[in-house]
């Protein structure tokens, strides 16, 4: 028996393990040998055999496995040792009764085996309460009435149909009588216990709770028959109805023995809120028939009372059963709407439009087609700068109501998130889309009112539709997106996205998503391009250009990276990678050559309150001093919020880092804005710098742009140098540093190592285009 227990049931993919089919051999043969079909011996030596050896070998072979269980089974360790106390109440109370009640000439009733007989049951019952608390963490009240339902509904029954006789015995000794009810109640509790168990757990393939139900129904097979053979005095020892108790015994430790191999459901699934559905329901409605049942069959008063009680409980607790049921249904439909609803607009949200998004797919045609418009606000950031949150939700609480009046009764409006908002439209075409989205641009363009302040803000709408192009709804957005950013970038308002297979469409939307991994894997790289100054040829800096090394691909450059990490909203993940492999690629030269870094800036660095915090961090941990970074910025980006970017740029010159005025002269340059901008240098954009060897009007752009600069207390950077003609013209204009293609092409960090440390003065005699 502890070679069985000690198995290990996992090791087994198919059949039984060895152990346990030598357990099941063993109690078979132990069996087959106490219930006399095996071979029998005679006299004393075979009651000895029996009633000491055989019969309690099966009792003890159980305990044992179910006490290696407890030990095995941490979640169900009560359970198994519950049992095992059971199973061993039960063998002492074989042992006395065989010891020293059967060989009395009058045997006493009550003895003192019917107290290890009658103890053997409460064990039991806490096995079966500490099984279903190791599988339900947490009880609600629905749980609790199928219990209930089950629990008097099995009574009702046992008392009606099977031990309502012996319930009956009330004449005679006291002490006698109570012995004599107590065993068929308590057999009443055990097998009300049992039902409950499967009302509140329901219908589940858990092998180790299907043993130990048919152990336990074996048990009380065994009791219930016995009860009656014993009331008509016809039971005899040791004959066929002993192999049922054997049995319980040897299915309770198989039981025990697979209990660490049983699949149990997740707690989720088996805690729900709301218990619906046929394995849930069928126990207790299977036990709330039989109860109607027993009090129409009980009119004549056949049963005994208790049952009728007990027929009448459960129906009263199904009764509760259904109002519970009603209220957990309707709590649960009023969550499921939650879950769909925008806490904010009171609109469907993005879960609800897929959901019906994939239901309008489905039964979309070419001739009823669906569209999708995704409207974004413009402006909305704004207003939440300049007014506040709560002022851009009172804005965004507008703009349903706002549009509802112009959609059809089957038209979804949901809001997506942010200032998103979509419309999906049934049977409707392209046109009646874009017209409907034109509509919708005019209703959005009219003033709102918000805090008695008017309001007036602008809204991109883009335009797809399927079965053609899009034919799945991840597609459809994708398209309406796309629609929506040429809307936004075109100031169009309204766009359609109209499939054009020279457009490069899917690759951008491949990059985009290709692109996220690449920044997490680390499969962006830095080259770089070396600056001189113009007066001694001396190496100045080096500006760091990112290079995407994708796998299939091969290197990319900014131009095809730059745009979709714009459009994925990847900018400030990609300059903070960039900004990394930059630092670190100066800390490899830094000590032999004091030669600073450059790193562009995107739009949403520059107004990152938190940038100089992590430029200070990066610094330090590539142990650099902050002169040797410069920060470049899109004189176009100071623009969206000016007085953040200055707070900005101010705390990096404070740090000591150097900031710099990139691609100057090519935006909507205001010499207003850089008398107060915190900079130290400005680039000139190669449009101004290529031609001043045979245009005059460059040559004065340049010359006034350098003597503006130098008076601001700026150096100047000229892009774009491609050769020495050029190089010399702009270094007679005054500008202090060259950056092209007559110094050197952008390369690889090592490449940059190796030309640096050959090149200490740079001669543009010697260098090649």
């Amino acid at each position: 028996m502890k070679s069985c227990a000690q198995s290990d049931v996992g090791s087994m993919s198919h059949g039984l393990p060895w152990s346990r089919l030598l357990l099941v051999l063993t109690c078979t043969s132990l069996a087959l040998f106490a219930t006399g079909v095996g071979p029998r011996l005679d006299g004393e030596i075979w009651t000895v055999a029996y009633d000491l050896v055989l019969y309690n070998a099966v009792y003890v072979g159980a305990a044992l496995v179910c006490i290696a269980a407890a030990r095995r089974a941490r979640a169900d360790r009560i359970a198994w040792a519950s049992l095992a106390v059971a199973i061993l109440l039960g063998v002492v109370g074989n042992l006395v009764y065989t010891l020293a009640i059967a060989p009395m000439e009058n045997e006493p009733f009550p003895s003192i085996a019917d107290l290890f007989y009658l103890a053997y049951y409460l064990p039991l019952y806490v096995t079966l309460v500490a099984l279903i608390r190791a599988r339900v963490p947490r009880f609600h009240a629905s749980m609790w009435l199928d219990g209930i339902v089950g629990a008097l509904g099995a009574g009702a029954v046992s008392v009606a149909v099977l031990l309502g006789p012996a319930l009956e015995l009330t004449e005679g000794d006291p002490s006698a009588v109570v012995t004599s009810l107590a065993y068929p109640v308590a057999d009443v509790v055990l097998l009300a216990l049992l039902v409950a168990v499967g009302a509140i757990l329901g219908i589940r393939r858990d092998r180790t709770l299907l043993l130990l139900v048919a152990a336990i129904t074996a048990n009380l097979v065994g009791d219930i028959v016995f009860l009656d053979l014993a009331t008509q005095g016809i039971y005899v020892e040791g004959g066929w109805l002993d192999l049922t108790w054997l049995t319980a015994v040897t299915l309770m430790a198989l039981a025990a023995h697979t209990s660490d191999g049983d699949p149990v459901e997740p707690p989720a699934r088996a805690g729900s809120t709301t218990r619906v559905g046929w394995r849930v329901l069928a126990v207790p409605l299977v036990c709330n028939v039989i109860s109607l049942v027993v009090l129409g069959y009980d009119s004549g008063n056949r049963f005994n009372p208790a049952a009728a009680w007990l027929a009448v409980g459960c129906v009263l607790a199904a009764l509760a059963r259904v109002a519970i049921t009603f209220r957990e249904v309707r709590a649960f439909n009023e969550v499921k709407e939650q879950a769909r609803t925008d806490d904010l607009t009171g609109l469907p949200n993005r879960r609800a439009l897929l959901e019906d998004a994939r239901a309008a797919l489905a039964t979309a045609s070419a001739r009823r087609p669906a569209a999708l418009l995704l409207l974004d606000l413009d402006g909305f950031k704004e207003v939440n700068d300049g007014l506040g949150h709560h002022a851009g939700d009172q804005l965004l609480r507008q703009i349903g109501p706002r549009l509802r009046g112009a959609l059809r009764s089957g038209d979804v409006l949901a809001r997506l998130g942010g200032d998103e908002f979509a419309v999906l439209l049934r049977d409707a075409g392209l046109d009646e889309a874009q017209d409907l989205a034109e509509r919708l641009r005019e209703l959005v363009l009219q003033p709102f009112t918000v805090e008695q302040i008017r309001l007036h803000v602008g809204v991109s709408i883009g335009v797809s539709t399927a079965p053609v192009p899009a034919a799945t709804v991840e597609e459809l957005l994708r398209c309406a997106d796309i629609a929506m950013y040429a809307a936004k970038s075109g100031r169009e308002g309204v766009h359609v996205y109209v499939p054009d297979p020279t457009s490069g469409t899917g690759d951008r939307l491949r990059t985009m998503e290709e692109l996220r991994t690449a920044i997490s894997d680390g499969q962006l790289e830095v080259h770089l391009q070396p600056q001189v100054s113009l007066a001694d040829g001396r190496v100045v800096g080096a500006e760091a250009l990112v290079r995407w090394n994708h796998p299939i691909r091969g290197l990319l450059s900014p131009a095809e990276l730059l745009p979709a990490a714009e459009q994925a909203g990847l900018l400030r993940p990609l300059t903070d990678t960039v900004l990394e492999l930059a630092l670190a690629a100066a800390a490899r030269w830094w000590n032999l050559r004091s030669v600073p870094v450059s790193v562009n800036l995107s739009a949403a660095n520059v107004t990152d309150l938190d940038l100089p915090g992590k430029v200070a961090l990066a610094l330090v941990r590539h142990a650099l001093p902050a002169r040797a970074l410069t920060l470049e910025l899109v004189e176009d980006t100071l623009m969206a919020d000016p007085e953040r970017g200055r707070q900005v740029l101010g705390e990096l010159r404070r740090l000591g880092v150097r900031t710099s005025i990139d691609d100057y002269g090519t935006g909507y340059s205001s010499l207003a804005y850089l008398r107060h901008l915190p900079a130290d240098e400005l680039k000139l954009d190669r449009s101004l710098t290529a031609d001043v060897d045979n245009d005059r009007r460059a040559v004065a752009i340049v010359r006034h742009t350098v003597a503006l600069a130098h008076e601001l207390g700026l150096s100047l950077v000229a892009e774009g140098v491609e050769d020495a003609t050029t190089a010399g013209l702009l270094a007679d204009l005054g500008c202090d540093v060259a950056q092209g293609y007559a110094v050197a092409r952008p390369m690889p960090v090592t490449e940059f190592l190796s030309w640096l440390s050959r090149t200490h003065v740079f001669a543009f005699d010697d260098a090649t285009a």
